[in-house]
């Protein structure tokens, strides 16, 4: 027999209408039974419990067409098109400054998940960086988990200092699948600060005209503090010094994140508070080679609640078309 699945299971919530009535109905013959009684009316009513279990019985089955029910019918392969990025993600502690509200790790943030709001099919992984970089996200069309990775981003992911980005677009690419005839997408999220030239040696190393490679730039020209935080309380308690005991100002590097977006064939965008950067990016992206060689395999099911339904109503029907026999005590 095969397996009943359920397309609306949040509908649970309807399975207590029939319990609900069953109590309606058992209060009301209970009520008529000791009014009667006192006029001395009562009667035997054949068929009453039969009657109400059938009227009960029927509205279950009703309420479980609401669920969705259905079986699998078979699978089928759909040719898809899409395009692999991965965004690399800035976790050095500059992103902690508050150049841009809330601050420039949490502006990361949103531009992720506003991605990810509008993203169709892609694939999308996350490798966070600072002095060094690995994979937290592999490349996935789960957008729904993404959104949950993209919700643990901090900067206390990898340790040490720095921004080594050279190391994030090495293992970015060597993720990529080799055998894809779409382009690569490689995304920056970056104040573009303490980057070396390492990570432009690498692109020209790298030389693959698939590979695209843009970037946007979070902070300001002015630049801002970095905070540093009580991890008991989360407030800030100090701004970050240098060895001469000078607040560090931490500024947007944007000349280093251009040159890696000329490099890389890809474009630079600044972080804009209307959030444009993202719609500019994707109108970019867009017109991008896309790999069509991917297949998804897609479940089909056959509904089955219209005949829940047509049960329950036809039992119900018959419930409540149930001659009930009267007899005097």
């Amino acid at each position: 027999m095969e397996q009943i699945v359920l397309k609306n299971p949040n509908n649970y919530i309807y399975m207590g209408i029939p319990l609900l009535v069953l109590i309606i109905l058992i209060l009301g013959v209970r009520k008529r039974h000791i009014i009667l009684t006192k006029l001395r009316l009562a009667t035997i009513r054949k068929y009453e419990k039969l009657r109400i279990f059938l009227m009960v019985f029927g509205i279950i089955i009703i309420c479980f067409s609401v669920l969705g029910p259905q079986k699998l019918d078979g699978t089928v392969e759909v040719k898809r098109e899409s395009l692999d990025i991965y965004v690399l993600l800035d976790t050095s502690k500059s992103m902690l400054a508050g150049d841009i509200v809330p601050n420039r790790l949490e502006r990361q943030k949103q531009i992720i998940n506003t991605i990810l709001d509008k993203l169709d099919g892609d694939r999308i992984g996350f490798i966070p960086f600072s002095s060094s970089a690995y994979i937290q996200m592999p490349l996935t069309d789960d957008y729904n988990m993404a959104k949950m990775f993209v919700d643990v981003i901090d900067t206390d992911m990898i340790g040490g200092g720095g921004s080594n980005v050279g190391k994030a677009i090495t293992l970015a690419y060597n993720s990529f699948e080799r055998a894809t005839v779409g382009d690569k997408v490689i995304l920056i999220i970056s104040d573009g600060e303490e980057h070396s030239k390492e990570s432009e040696e690498v692109l020209r190393n790298i030389s693959d005209k698939q590979l695209k490679v843009y970037a946007i730039g979070v902070g300001t020209i002015k630049g801002g503090l970095i905070p540093i935080y009580d991890n008991q309380s989360n407030q800030i308690v100090e701004y970050k010094k240098d060895n001469q005991g000078n607040h560090i100002m931490t500024k947007l590097n944007d000349a280093t994140l251009k040159n890696i977006a000329s490099i890389g064939n890809g474009k630079y965008y600044s972080t804009k508070k209307n959030g444009n950067e993202v719609g500019e990016f994707l109108s970019d992206i867009s017109s991008l080679k896309k790999d069509r060689s991917k297949t998804k395999e897609i479940n089909q099911y056959k509904q089955l609640y219209v005949y829940f339904l047509l049960v329950g109503l036809i039992i119900f029907l018959v419930a409540y078309l149930l001659p009930v026999r009267r007899q005097n005590i």
